[in-house]
């Protein structure tokens, strides 16, 4: 005799409860991005205006210069805010598990959050700093002017639908939840995409690497790629300070931290596109088997 599976929530009061601390991390996420954007938008259109603040941040982390490119600071402070709204989202699920609050709204609200945070405001940041850049030559902008368009809409829409299926694979209502909420995420977790696509900018900001602008086109396609694939990625909601980890999980870890200390923003670059490439170089052979098995299918 089948016995029907017990909700979680018993009605809607109770679905749609607003936990504070976790929901807090989220808003946190949203105003990050929501900054982010802002700083963006007062780059590229009010740059000339002096705001003494937002460069002294800017200076903090990377040193630019107000006087040959007034927008940098804007840039470099609009790129630190999606890394805090990458931060904030880490927080977010971590505490409600961990004080036992979890809602469906409170996976609805991180849902809308990071596709302000991690859809928008990347895909703002990359067209206006490296898709259609002030700084870049007038025959390179008229070359890569006309796909800033297209490529940043492609990322923003490979997020969104990211974001959409990851809230129905994990719907507490569907059977076989379990495995997408406890086990390794199903294509590219947007927060990560996001932060790469910052980091890049942030670095190709610091050297001013201007004249490589073309090589972002296929980096962002790539990436939007991955994030609707089915290609496995690591989770590590479940980590805290009593977890158990293997040897070069252990190394890994110590091995950002020395990185970061070494490299300092430049490291977040090198953290974000190592963590994007290992999962697919590792589904790889397997991709190849699978290939090869096709082709001998049809001999």
């Amino acid at each position: 005799m089948n016995q029907e599976k017990p909700k979680l929530w018993a009605n809607v009061h109770q679905a749609s409860k607003i936990y504070i601390l976790p929901n807090f991390f989220t808003a946190g996420n949203l105003f990050f991005g929501f900054v982010s954007i802002i700083l963006c938008m007062r780059g590229r259109f009010a740059a000339s205006e002096s705001h003494s603040a937002i460069h002294g941040l800017a200076n903090i982390f990377v040193e630019v210069d107000p006087a040959k490119n007034p927008s940098a600071s804007y840039y470099v402070v609009a790129i630190l805010a999606i890394l805090l709204s990458v931060f904030c989202d880490a927080l977010d699920g971590r505490v409600a598990r961990a004080s036992g609050k979890t809602s469906l709204f409170g996976k609805e609200f991180d849902s809308l959050a990071d596709a302000v945070a991690f859809g928008v405001a990347p895909c703002l940041l990359t067209f206006l700093l490296t898709l259609n850049p002030e700084q870049a030559s007038e025959s390179l902008k008229s070359y890569i002017a006309p796909l800033g368009w297209f490529v940043a809409f492609i990322y923003l829409l490979c997020g969104c639908i990211r974001l959409a299926r990851f809230n129905v694979i994990t719907n507490p209502y569907i059977a076989g939840h379990e495995k997408y909420e406890q086990g390794d995420f199903s294509g590219l977790p947007v927060p990560a995409a996001a932060g790469a696509m910052s980091s890049i900018a942030l670095t190709m900001l610091s050297l001013n690497l201007w004249s490589y602008t073309l090589w972002i086109v296929p980096v962002m396609l790539l990436i939007s790629f991955l994030m609707i694939s089915n290609i496995p990625y690591p989770s590590f909601k479940h980590v805290n300070w009593d977890a158990s980890a293997r040897i070069r999980s252990f190394v890994a870890i110590i091995a950002c931290i020395l990185l970061i200390i070494k490299m300092g923003v430049y490291s977040f670059t090198i953290i974000f596109l190592l963590y994007i490439a290992i999962p697919p170089l590792k589904y790889a052979p397997k991709l190849f088997s699978i290939i090869k098995y096709i082709a001998t299918r049809k001999r």
